[in-house]
């Protein structure tokens, strides 16, 4: 297949690659591309052109911008393929982020450099305000996003390779999880139990629940008799101040959640008080109605909730925690208390109790150290009984050790002692018994560094 490039100018190569002959008219087809960098650029884009001229996989390519193709991408496959939520998220951060930097170059001259310049950026310069970066998880997203992007136009024949994907992600920070002490838990259940909504609070804190998943919590839902609730749908509000609903992040966060009997008492109560306002109000309290909602039956603003939890812990002078928090401090005083990982990554209804351990790994040390002493403590009981055999063994041949004692010719008393009744035991026994019979006899223990046993002296 034949090609060949040249440059433009510095820093910009023309490539120009034979496509074969037009089959309508029989003429002769030249591909021609402006490759922006240096020749080995140029050369490489040569070589993937002539490959897929020679597969057939070929396409003229149109002239689309990568800021043309994210919108197509935004109004036709998002649109069609994710939740409204998810769609508000992406269109967000195309038209802040990605757009303005990378919008402008044409979709067929994204490189990979590219793409590691605008990471790069983006870490030291990427906030709105302008005081500084934005985090590594929030570039990663922004990677997630045109990588999905540029997925499509690979299948649509846009382009041949998706260039996101050799670019290497920024290195995420690791989480801290907080933690409270037992002082710091009594403090924040006195602050909740004076907001308006501590009932909430409570739930979420009990439960382990996300805050889309309490808030969308219906009536229906919640049984308090059996002390139990279901999750089954989230609640969400978009920037436009719509309310969506929509199912559990994955198949294992519809899940049943036993509560304790005094959240059970809580939530009866909360109910009472919500139907005695809905017949002042003239409009009965259904099994469809959310658990959470204003007086007038509308539901509550997740944001108005968060906030409200900030000023309660700024108030009480608690460190400074996120509502989601209240989930991390459940499952880790769950864990710190023994309760098995499996009920723990049930109960947050995580797609794996994987995901359980990596996120709260500061806690399984505790419980490792544990099962790592009950497992010394079987090998010390096994040893011990070992060594109680040994002894009676041993005993058994105590006639011919006291024949070989008499007819030794030392004249030292504690080497007869020593050879008189020497039991030699299995190797690391720690606290040897006492051979019967010898109860009333002076017992020395020692240990023979030559050999690496225990023996008992009989004096």
């Amino acid at each position: 297949m034949r090609g060949h490039i040249r440059q433009r100018s510095k820093g910009s190569w023309e490539v120009v690659v034979d496509a074969g002959k037009d089959p309508s008219t029989g003429q002769r087809c030249q591909h021609f591309e402006t490759v922006r960098g240096s020749k080995k650029d140029a050369q490489q884009r040569l070589a993937e052109l002539q490959v897929s001229i020679t597969k057939g996989s070929y396409v003229k390519p149109k002239r689309l911008t990568v800021g043309e193709w994210l919108e197509q991408w935004l109004s036709s496959y998002v649109a069609a393929n994710c939740s409204p939520k998810t769609r508000e998220s992406y269109t967000h951060e195309v038209s802040r982020h990605i757009k303005p930097e990378l919008g402008n170059i044409p979709l067929t001259d994204l490189r990979s450099h590219h793409v590691q310049a605008y990471i790069g950026r983006e870490l030291s310069l990427g906030r709105a305000d302008g005081r500084g970066g934005l985090s590594p998880r929030s570039v990663q997203y922004h990677r997630s996003i045109l990588g999905k992007a540029l997925n499509e136009a690979v299948s649509t024949g846009l382009i041949q390779v998706n260039v996101a994907k050799a670019v290497r992600p920024p290195r995420l920070e690791a989480r801290s999880i907080p933690s409270l002490v037992q002082d710091d838990i009594h403090r924040l259940l006195d602050a909740i139990d004076e907001s308006p909504y501590r009932v909430a609070f409570r739930l979420l804190l009990y439960t382990g629940l996300r805050r889309g998943e309490a808030l969308g919590l219906r009536w229906r839902d919640v049984d308090v008799d059996m002390s139990q609730l279901y999750v089954t749908q989230a609640l969400y509000r978009l920037k436009d101040g719509t309310y969506i609903v929509k199912e559990p992040k994955t198949n294992r966060s519809r899940r049943c959640v036993d509560i304790p009997p005094s959240l059970a008492i809580l939530l009866r109560q909360h109910r009472n008080a919500q139907e005695a306002q809905r017949v002042v109000l003239g409009k009965p309290l259904t099994e469809n109605d959310l658990v959470f909602q204003r007086s007038t039956g509308d539901p509550l603003d997740p944001e108005v909730i968060s906030k409200a939890f900030s000023r309660l812990l700024k108030r009480a002078g608690l460190p400074h925690l996120r509502l989601h928090d209240l989930r991390h401090i459940h499952a880790t005083l769950l864990l710190k208390d023994g309760i098995h990982p499996k009920i723990v990554s049930e109960r947050l209804g995580h797609a794996s109790i994987a995901i359980t351990l990596d996120t709260y790994s500061h806690v399984v040390p505790g419980l490792q150290k544990a099962a790592a002493e009950r497992f010394d403590a079987l090998f010390t009981a096994e040893t011990n009984s070992g060594a109680e055999k040994n002894v009676g063994k041993m005993l058994a041949n105590e006639g011919k050790l006291n024949s070989e004692a008499h007819r030794t010719r030392t004249c030292n008393r504690l080497i007869k002692s020593q050879l008189l009744c020497r039991i030699e035991l299995a190797p690391h026994a720690v606290s040897p018994s006492i051979p019967h019979g010898c109860e009333s006899q002076q017992i020395k223990a020692y240990y023979v560094r030559n050999r690496g046993t225990f023996a008992l002296i009989v004096q």
